[in-house]
C-alpha cells in the first residue's frame, strides 16, 4: 500500500491483516531467535547455539500458531505481564477509570517514569476493564533493530521520528505525527498514550513539555483553534506512581554527572538496559490514576501544559517511599528510614541526595498544587 492510500503506513501499528506476515518474519529473524536463546538458555546457548536456537524457534512457532490478530498478540503480552506483575510488584491499584466511557476514544497524556512500564500499566488497567487498549507513542531511538520495531508495532505502538534533524524533515515528521494522533482519536476512535515530555522525569519532577502540545496542533492549525483542538482530542491526564523505581540509582548517577557540569555520554545499549531493568526490577506498589477529560477553553500550549501538570501532580498517589524521602511519614521509625536509604548504599553522597530528592519531589509538587488552589479560592 502506498503512502497516498495510507499516509501513516511507515509509523502506525500493524493491522490484523499484516500480523501473519510479521510473525513469520520474526520467526525467521536469526538475531531475535539468538537473543531469546541467550536470554532463556544462556548455558546451553554457549555450547550448542544451533540446537538451542532450533528449540527456541519451535517454541516461538507454537506460541505464534494461535495468533491471527493484534488482539491475540496482546493476549500473549498480557500473560507475560501477569507473570511480571506477580514477581515485581506487591500491589497494583487504579482510580478514575470508572469515569471514562467504555467505548470512548481518548488521548492519554501521562507522566513518564519508565520507558516500557508506563504505557504497559495503563494498558493493563484498560485491558481488565474490557476497554480498548491504547496505541503507544514510541521514539525511533528505541527501535534501532527491525525486530524490535516489529514487536512494538504488533503491540499497537506507533513511531515518533526523533531522528529527523533537518528542519523540513522535522516539520514533515511532526505534522504527520500530529495528523495521525488526530486521525486515531477522531476517525478511528482509537485511544492514544503519549508521555507528557520526551525522556523520563529522572528527577521526579513531572512537567509537561509545551512543545508536545504544539505538535498536537500542527496538523489542525488551519482548521480550528487550539482550544477546539484540545476539546476534540478528549485529553485525559494520567498519573502513574511507583513505590520503588528500579532505575533510581542509574538516574541519580546520570543527574549527578550533569550537576557537576560534565557531559553525560549514554552507552550504546543503555536504553535497552533501562527497559529490562524497568520490567524485571521490583516496583513495590503501583498506582494508575485516570483524570477527567479536560474541559474549558485553553488557548495556548503553555496554558494547557500547566493544566496537565496540575492534574498529574495533584492526582499522583504518594507512597511511603515519597513520604519518607520528604520526611513526612507519620510515626516513621529509624528502621524504615534506614531500609529506604539502603537502596542507595552504592551511591556517592551527591548521588544519594539526588535519588532521595527525586522520591520527595511528588510530595512537594502536591503541596505546591494545594497552595495554589487555596490561593485561587481565596482570590475568588
Amino acid at each position: 500500500m502506498n503512502s497516498n492510500q495510507d499516509p501513516y503506513s511507515d509509523i502506525r501499528p500493524y493491522k490484523d491483516t499484516e500480523v501473519s506476515a510479521v510473525l513469520d518474519a520474526l520467526l525467521h529473524n536469526n538475531e531475535l531467535v539468538g537473543a531469546l536463546s541467550q536470554y532463556k538458555f544462556p548455558k546451553f546457548y554457549q555450547w550448542l547455539p544451533r540446537l538451542t536456537k532450533s528449540v527456541v524457534r519451535i517454541g516461538m512457532a507454537r506460541q505464534f500458531g494461535d495468533i491471527e490478530t493484534v488482539r491475540d498478540f496482546q493476549s500473549l503480552v498480557a500473560e507475560f505481564m501477569q507473570k511480571m506483575i506477580g514477581r515485581t510488584t506487591s500491589k497494583i491499584t487504579c482510580s478514575g477509570i470508572e469515569n471514562l466511557q467504555q467505548d470512548g476514544a481518548y488521548l492519554f497524556i501521562s507522566n513518564h517514569r519508565d520507558i516500557a512500564m508506563d504505557p504497559a500499566f495503563v494498558n493493563w488497567m484498560l485491558y481488565h476493564k474490557k476497554m480498548q487498549t491504547v496505541r503507544i507513542a514510541i521514539g525511533d531511538n528505541l527501535l534501532k533493530k527491525e525486530y524490535v520495531s516489529d514487536l512494538m508495532r504488533l503491540n499497537k505502538s506507533f513511531i515518533v521520528k526523533r531522528s529527523a534533524k533537518a528542519p523540513r524533515e522535522m516539520m514533515k515528521a511532526l505534522t504527520q505525527l500530529s495528523s495521525y494522533i488526530d486521525h486515531s482519536v477522531v476517525v478511528d476512535e482509537a485511544s492514544i498514550w503519549i508521555a507528557q515530555r520526551e525522556g523520563r522525569a529522572k528527577d521526579g519532577d513531572d512537567k509537561t513539555d509545551a512543545a508536545l502540545l504544539k505538535m498536537l496542533y500542527m496538523s489542525q492549525r488551519k482548521q480550528r483553534s487550539f482550544a477546539q483542538m484540545t476539546q476534540r482530542l478528549n485529553i485525559v491526564p494520567v498519573s502513574i506512581s511507583y513505590e520503588f523505581d528500579p532505575c533510581d540509582n542509574a538516574k541519580a548517577k546520570e543527574l549527578a554527572i550533569k550537576a557537576a557540569g560534565d557531559t553525560y555520554i549514554k552507552s550504546e545499549f543503555e536504553d535497552i538496559e533501562s527497559i529490562v531493568a524497568g520490567i524485571t526490577g521490583f516496583k513495590g506498589q503501583v498506582h494508575v490514576h485516570f483524570g477527567d477529560v479536560l474541559a474549558g477553553d485553553v488557548e495556548t500550549p503553555a496554558e494547557l501544559a500547566l493544566v496537565i501538570d496540575e492534574k498529574i501532580q495533584g492526582n499522583y498517589k504518594l507512597h511511603d517511599s515519597n513520604l519518607i524521602a520528604a520526611g513526612q511519614l507519620e510515626n516513621m521509625s529509624e528502621q524504615q528510614q534506614r531500609q529506604f536509604e539502603s537502596r542507595f548504599s552504592g551511591l556517592t553522597d551527591a548521588e544519594k541526595a539526588i535519588a532521595i530528592t527525586s522520591y520527595a519531589k511528588p510530595y512537594f509538587n502536591q503541596q505546591q498544587y494545594s497552595q495554589n488552589n487555596t490561593q485561587e479560592n481565596s482570590d475568588v
